[in-house]
C-alpha cells in the first residue's frame, strides 16, 4: 500500500509527491488527464519576489519561502533529471498608463519597498534605457509611472512539469493517467478507499491537488471547497529576436519574453466554466493590448494561442492543510495564478503535514474549513 495517494497530477500534485518522495515515502499519484497538463502547463512561469523575513502575513511568507526554493530545485532538477526548467532571473518592469493605475503603481512600490523587496521607480528616460522596445516616443508619452523589480524571475512551464514528471518517476511515484475518481469510502473519520472507475486504490492517506476540479472531489468527502475555474488565455508570438529584456507587466497583464525571441502575452480572466478553449475575442485583446504597448512586436508572427482553467477562491488563498475531520485526508489547492510560482513552498509545507510535522510556515490562514457554513461563497466567486 502507498503511503499518499495524490489526486491531481498538475504542478502542485507532482511537487508533493517530489518532495515526498525524498523524505521516502511511497506515493501514488492519479490523474483524470494527461499528468503535466491543464492550468499548470499552461501558466506564464512567472515568479515574482518574496521576501520572508519581512513577510508581514502567511501569504507572504509562502511567496518568499517559494522565492528560496524556486533556484534550488531548478538545480535539483537539472542535476537528476538532465532537463533545463528554464530558470532564469530577468527582472520585471511594471508600467502604468493612466493617472489612477499609476497611482496604485506608486502604492505597491511602497508597499514592496515596505516588504524587503528590491524596487527601483523609474523615469521615462530610464525606462527607455532599462527596455528599449518602450524607447517609442508614442509609448513613453502615454506612460505615467514605472517600477522595476530586479529580483523577479521566470521558469519554462512545460520544461518544468516535463522534469518534474520525470524527477517523481526516477525518485520511484507511480503515476497513472486518466484515471478519474469517482468516490471515497470513509469509515471512522478515515478515508479507506478511493473509488475510480479502474479500479479501487487504497493509501494511508491522500491528498486533493484537482486545481479547478478539487472542489467537486472535497463535495464527495463532505468538504465544501468553494471554487470555480478561470480560464486564462495567452498567445505566443515569435520574434527575429528578443523584442523584451524584463517580464512586462501592466495591471494584471503581461509579456514574458523567452531568449529565443517568443514572447507570452497574457492574460485573461473569465469565468466561463470548465471552457478551456482558446476564444477569437480573447485572443484579439491580447493582441491589441501587446501591440499598444510594444509595437516592435508587429513584425512578429502569432505561433498560437491556449488558454488554461485557474482555480479560483472567494478570498483568492489556496486551501492548505487537512480537510475537515478526517484524520488522512488532505487538500493543497486554490492557487488561482500562482500555482507554479508557489508550488515548491506549498510541497514543503505540506509534506511536513502529512509527515506530522508542525510545518514551518503557520497554515491557519489557508485552512481549508475557513469558508464552511457561508452559504454564499459559491456566489461572490460568480
Amino acid at each position: 500500500m502507498h503511503d499518499c495517494l495524490i489526486i491531481g497530477g498538475g504542478v502542485i500534485g507532482l511537487s508533493l509527491a517530489y518532495e515526498l518522495a525524498s523524505h521516502r515515502l511511497r506515493v501514488l499519484v492519479l490523474d483524470r488527464g494527461q499528468p503535466g497538463h491543464e492550468a499548470s502547463w499552461a501558466g506564464a512561469g512567472i515568479l515574482p519576489p518574496g521576501n520572508r523575513a519581512t513577510a508581514a502575513n502567511a501569504y507572504d511568507q509562502l511567496v518568499g519561502l517559494s522565492h528560496e526554493l524556486h533556484p534550488i530545485w531548478a538545480q535539483a532538477l537539472s542535476e537528476e533529471t538532465g532537463i533545463d526548467n528554464g530558470f532564469r532571473r530577468t527582472g520585471s518592469i511594471h508600467v502604468a498608463r493612466d493617472a489612477d493605475q499609476a497611482a496604485l503603481l506608486r502604492e505597491a512600490a511602497q508597499l514592496w519597498r515596505n516588504g524587503g523587496l528590491a524596487v527601483e521607480e523609474l523615469s521615462n528616460k530610464e525606462l527607455a534605457a532599462r527596455e528599449p522596445a518602450l524607447a517609442d516616443s508614442q509609448v513613453l508619452s502615454q506612460v505615467r509611472a514605472a517600477a522595476l523589480l530586479p529580483d523577479e524571475a521566470q521558469v519554462r512551464n512545460p520544461r518544468h512539469l516535463k522534469a518534474l514528471l520525470v524527477a517523481c518517476r526516477q525518485r520511484g511515484v507511480a503515476v497513472e493517467a486518466n484515471v478519474a475518481v469517482e468516490g471515497f469510502q470513509v469509515r471512522a473519520g478515515r478515508v479507506e478507499a478511493i473509488e475510480t472507475q479502474s479500479g479501487t486504490r487504497t493509501a494511508g492517506a491522500i491528498c486533493l491537488c484537482g486545481g479547478a476540479w478539487t472542489g467537486h472531489l472535497g463535495a464527495r468527502l463532505g468538504a465544501p471547497l468553494p471554487m470555480v475555474p478561470v480560464r486564462g488565455q495567452i498567445v505566443l508570438l515569435a520574434a527575429a529576436s528578443p523584442p523584451l529584456r524584463h517580464i512586462l507587466n501592466e495591471g494584471r497583464r503581461y509579456f514574458v519574453p523567452r531568449p529565443d525571441g517568443r514572447v507570452l502575452i497574457g492574460a485573461t480572466e473569465e469565468k466561463v466554466g470548465f471552457d478551456s478553449r482558446a476564444t477569437a475575442d480573447g485572443v484579439a485583446g491580447l493582441l491589441d493590448f501587446g501591440l499598444g504597448l510594444v509595437p516592435a512586436l508587429r513584425a512578429a508572427t502569432v505561433e498560437r494561442a491556449w488558454a488554461g482553467l485557474r482555480p479560483g477562491t472567494p478570498d483568492g488563498l489556496p486551501y492548505l492543510g487537512r480537510l475537515g475531520e478526517l484524520e488522512n485526508a488532505f487538500v493543497a489547492a486554490g492557487h488561482f495564478r500562482g500555482g507554479l510560482h508557489q508550488s515548491p513552498a506549498t510541497a514543503q509545507l505540506m509534506s511536513q503535514v502529512i509527515r506530522g510535522q508542525q510545518p514551518e510556515i503557520e497554515l491557519f490562514d489557508f485552512r481549508p474549513h475557513r469558508h464552511a457554513g457561508h452559504e454564499h461563497a459559491h456566489e461572490r466567486l460568480a
